[in-house]
């Protein structure tokens, strides 16, 4: 069993509020636009992270991280990337990847809207964590936190850390 922190869109911002958190889970997941190295820093000093860059990633985050990471948590297939649309609107792309080696998890970032939906026709989980930065036109800042065990996805909680222009 393995407790994940799921986040996005930090636009090189960190808080206690999510720092918190970071200490409950086993590892952090960070689907892009991290906005500075000292975001995965801070949270690779507590916990495990597995991230991907983002469209306002710059090349010293791009050196760091993949534009794509496939992994296994547990016995779950992931995919991870930024801009990745949602069922049944995937970009071509994520498309692309999914129809070559379909994965369990697919998780995305960009859009700053909080979605978890089941793709029935690709027959896969889709997880995008909003943003838990503080730029954007989100209103609340939010993270996912859930269990994977075995082949299990549970336990799914919606963290909200407030409104955008302020601390929970």
């Amino acid at each position: 069993m393995i407790r994940i922190l799921l986040l996005s869109d930090t636009h090189s911002h960190m808080d206690e509020g999510i720092l918190k958190y970071v200490r409950q889970a086993d590892e952090v997941w960070h689907a892009g636009d991290i906005g500075s190295l000292a975001v995965t820093d801070s949270l690779s000093k507590i916990k495990p992270v597995r991230a991907v860059y983002g469209n306002i990633d710059d090349t010293n985050i791009q050196m760091e991280f993949p534009l794509n990471n496939r992994f296994k948590s547990e016995d779950v297939d992931v995919l991870m990337t930024h801009i990745g649309g949602y069922p049944p609107k995937y970009n071509a792309r994520t498309k692309a990847l999914i129809a070559e080696n379909r994965p369990k998890l697919f998780i995305c970032g960009h859009s700053h809207i909080l979605k978890v939906m089941w793709d029935k026709k690709q027959n896969i989980l889709h997880m995008n964590p909003g943003a838990c930065g503080k730029h954007g036109f989100h209103q609340i800042r939010t993270m996912l936190r859930f269990v994977i065990d075995g082949k299990d996805i549970k336990d799914l909680e919606i963290i909200e850390l407030g409104k955008r222009g302020g601390l929970k």
